[in-house]
This record gives structure tokens, C-alpha cells and sequence, in this order.
């Protein structure tokens, strides 16, 4: 059962400002207004209505927001955006409306915004790391990409070299083959190429270093084949702690690596995944999932379950079995970061 409080305010975020609305005790609408988004504004609000209970829906500034509103002692509820279709679909959506809705549904029943824990700033700010040396890999791909089209049109071949060594190869195969125009033309690009190689290269080696001697428990994740320090230090930092699980099947749901569900009477449909949770973590699960059912994967039970689902037949089930592959090594990785145990690829028979 909820707790009573004394206001109840709702909280729809905005880039520049927030709108606001504020229940009193009774449920009746007392204020609806907009401020701005900066901390003195918030800790006005705060201080007009001092431990408050405050809903807001997850979204970019809802990290450090939710931290310092309940730095200031209020109860802080961050909803779950993919669950309120109420909100997302009402007829005649506005922020204004959505920070009524989000207040009300607040003091009738918290478990309606089907509410979700943020991490701590520092969980925040080395999770970031990662993805921002994900974000300058997708550039180097697009990049590469550009060069490799520019030189097609001009109807110049290239090699496929490895990644980190495209521009010097580059460069050296146009001035063997005498297109020195050609090569002046990609020169500034290839040069960011480089740039960004060597800035990919030191956002590793920090990441190395902060699993070290932050996260040692990405040694256990890490005992699997096809899970890489990306992938356990990842996974770390979005599930935060281990026993927040009452049961480690649930991770999978929580990832989103489950089918979708839509049940009436006899027809239950087969439905795609839900893709919940962290987008990021779950490429990185899928990827080690098409690598350990790849022809580099080393022998394991896991391996063999995929295999054996791919070998069924059926319409996308290669695609299937690495889904399923993905869901189950997120068990394995809880369950080997909870019980801090040692994997054993096959058991033994009994």
C-alpha cells in the first residue's frame, strides 16, 4: 500500500522546461505551472513542497534529476515510458496533460507506472564511456563506408584490410596504382580515420583499466567463450547488483530477450521479442551469441542447444537460436556473477 503524502507532483521533462502539476492530499489539482531546467529551479519546487511524492517518465535528464530531487528528501518514482500507453496514445497529448496523468496515477497506485531504478552517477558516467566509444566505432564504420563509395564511383578498387589498418592501406594502394588526384580527394577523411582509431585505442585502454580495478567481477563473465570485456563490463554496469533478481530467468525479460505475449481464449500468437531494457547490452548479448553458434565457437552445452534449435528448421530459425542462445547466456552470466562460481562449458555427465 502506498504511503499518504501531503503532495503528489507530476513531472513531464523537457529539454529547456518541465511542466509541472501538484495534487494536494485529497487528489484535487492545487497548481500547474512550468520551470525551467536548471537546479535552482528544482530546488524551489523542492522547497515549496518538501518531501513530496514526485513521478516522472524515464528519459535523458531523469538520471540526475531522480538523484537530486531524492537528495533533497523526496520520493522519487521514474516511470516506465514503454509501459504508459495512457499517456503516449491519449487523444489529445501535452506536456500538460502528461504531467497531470503522471501525478494521478502516481497517488492511485505506483505499480501503474511500473517503475524502474536508475544507477548510480558513477555506474552512469563509466557505462557512458563505453558507449561513446561506441558511438566513435559506428562513425569510423560510416566513414569507411563513405571512402569505400567515393573511390567505387570513380571505379578505383580497394582490399578489405582490417579496420584500424583501412587508411594506410588505403593510402598505399592508390600511390602504387598512380591515382594521386583520387588520393588527395580522400585525404582529409582518411585522416579523421586515424584520429579516431587512436581515440578508440585510448577509450580501450581506460576501460581496461577501470574493469581492473573497479569491476573484478567481470573475470567470472568473462570465463565464458565469446564474451568479451565490452560485453561483462556492460552487463555489470546496467544490471548494477546481482540480487535485485529474485530469479535469474528474469534477467532475460528484463533485457528484453523474451517473446512478446498476446493471449485471448485459444489463439496465442508467436510474437518477436520485447526489446526492453538496455539496447546496447542486448546487441552486445546477440553478438557473442552469433559467435559462440559461429564456427569459431568453442564446444560447450550452450553451443549445442543452439545448434540443436537451428537445426529444426522453420521459418527464421538460425535467427531464432541466437535469440534464444542470447537470453540463456544472460542467465549464465547472473548466475555465474551472483554464485561468483567457475563455468564449466560441458558437465559432466552423471
Amino acid at each position: 500500500m502506498n504511503t499518504p503524502h501531503l503532495h503528489t507532483i507530476g513531472i513531464d521533462l523537457g529539454d529547456r522546461n518541465h511542466h509541472i502539476c501538484v495534487l494536494d492530499e485529497s487528489g484535487d489539482v492545487i497548481r500547474e505551472f512550468s520551470i525551467r531546467n536548471e537546479r535552482e529551479a528544482l530546488a524551489l519546487l523542492s522547497s515549496q513542497y518538501p518531501t513530496a511524492l514526485i513521478a516522472m517518465e524515464v528519459g535523458a535528464h531523469s538520471p540526475w534529476l531522480s538523484r537530486y530531487l531524492e537528495g533533497r528528501g523526496h520520493r522519487v518514482i521514474v516511470a516506465n515510458a514503454r509501459k504508459l500507453r495512457l499517456i503516449s496514445q491519449n487523444e489529445r497529448k501535452c506536456d500538460q496533460r502528461d504531467a497531470v496523468l503522471l501525478a494521478r496515477l502516481a497517488r492511485a497506485d505506483e505499480n501503474l507506472l511500473h517503475p524502474i531504478q536508475h544507477g548510480s552517477e558513477e555506474a552512469q558516467r563509466d557505462l557512458l564511456q563505453i558507449k561513446l566509444r561506441d558511438n566513435l566505432v559506428r562513425q569510423r564504420v560510416d566513414l569507411i563506408s563513405g571512402v569505400r563509395m567515393t573511390l567505387k564511383s570513380l571505379g578505383i578498387k580497394t582490399s578489405s584490410p582490417k579496420t584500424t589498418a583501412f587508411a594506410k592501406k588505403v593510402r598505399c594502394e592508390l600511390h602504387e596504382q598512380g591515382y594521386e588526384e583520387e588520393l588527395a580527394l580522400i585525404t582529409p577523411v582518411l585522416v579523421v580515420i586515424e584520429s579516431v582509431n587512436e581515440q578508440i585505442k585510448e577509450l580501450e585502454k581506460d576501460i581496461e583499466k577501470m574493469a581492473a580495478e573497479k569491476y573484478p567481477e567481470c573475470e567470472f563473465l568473462r570465463q565464458v567463450s565469446g564474451v568479451g570485456l565490452l560485453t561483462s563490463i556492460s552487463f555489470v554496469l546496467t544490471i548494477g547488483d546481482p540480487n535485485r533478481f529474485s530469479k535469474v530467468r528474469d534477467v532475460g525479460a528484463y533485457l528484453g530477450l523474451v517473446p512478446r505475449r498476446d493471449q485471448s481464449g485459444d489463439c496465442d500468437k508467436q510474437l518477436r521479442i520485447t526489446k526492453a531494457g538496455d539496447s546496447y547490452l542486448r546487441r552486445l548479448l546477440v553478438g557473442s551469441a552469433q559467435y559462440i553458434l559461429g564456427p569459431f565457437g568453442k564446444e560447450s552445452d550452450l553451443r549445442q542447444h543452439g545448434l540443436e534449435l537451428a537445426a529444426r528448421g522453420g521459418p527464421r530459425a538460425k535467427k531464432k537460436a541466437v535469440i534464444a542462445i542470447a537470453r540463456k547466456l544472460s542467465v549464465l552470466l547472473l548466475g555465474l556473477w551472483k554464485n561468483e562460481s567457475l563455468y564449466e562449458p560441458v558437465r559432466k555427465a552423471a
